[in-house]
């Protein structure tokens, strides 16, 4: 449906497999994050109909997504960790702007690249992983972050016409890659 303008270089993978515990600690803090975004959304927009369904099953989603990094952390002996700012997050929620349907439109589209952003790296942690179920469950999680992705503009375009759905999303898109390219590569998602 759309593409990101700041293409994450394969040379990331290193610092996420230098590390893999510590990555995992940050996914499972993620889909904690995401699960709570969710039910956010459709505890403020309790009027949108389409919305509250799929925010409803986004958070179930994302919360099975948790249980599964959970479940990779128990298998590796590593417990999760205390969930710490996400600079990029925190970055990127400087781009809102102030207006209640402005507001809402924006945080449908910032949804919508931060799931892209979650499909191209988790896309990118699948490939670097050598055959096995690690392996295995990111592409299985990347997959999901792409219908996340779309998911969030189809409900943009339900509320807001269309082209200036488009014509915002570009700008945010812009706005996203200018953060991605100043952020160091860590074992972490963002």
């Amino acid at each position: 449906m759309f593409e990101l303008k700041y293409h994450t270089p394969f040379e990331w993978t290193k610092a996420v497999l230098a590390d893999f515990d510590t990555f995992l600690q940050d996914h499972a803090a993620a889909e904690k994050k995401a699960s709570g975004m969710a039910i956010s959304m459709l505890s403020h927009y309790q009027d949108r109909t389409r919305l509250v369904k799929e925010m409803t099953d986004l958070a179930l989603e994302e919360l099975i997504h948790f249980k599964q990094v959970l479940k990779l952390l128990t298998a590796r002996d590593v417990p999760l960790a205390n969930d710490k700012k996400d600079t990029y997050v925190k970055e990127i929620r400087t781009v809102f702007r102030h207006g209640q349907e402005e507001f809402f439109m924006d945080r449908l589209l910032v949804g919508a690249v931060i799931e892209a952003r979650g499909h191209e790296r988790f896309s990118l942690v699948a490939q670097a992983l050598e055959p096995g179920r690690d392996k295995d469950f990111y592409v299985s999680i990347a997959k999901s972050e792409a219908k996340h992705k779309n998911l969030f503009v189809e409900l943009a375009y339900e509320y807001f016409d269309q082209n200036d759905v488009d014509i915002r999303l570009q700008e945010i898109l812009e706005f996203e890659a200018n953060i991605c390219a100043k952020l160091p590569f860590r074992a972490a998602l963002h």
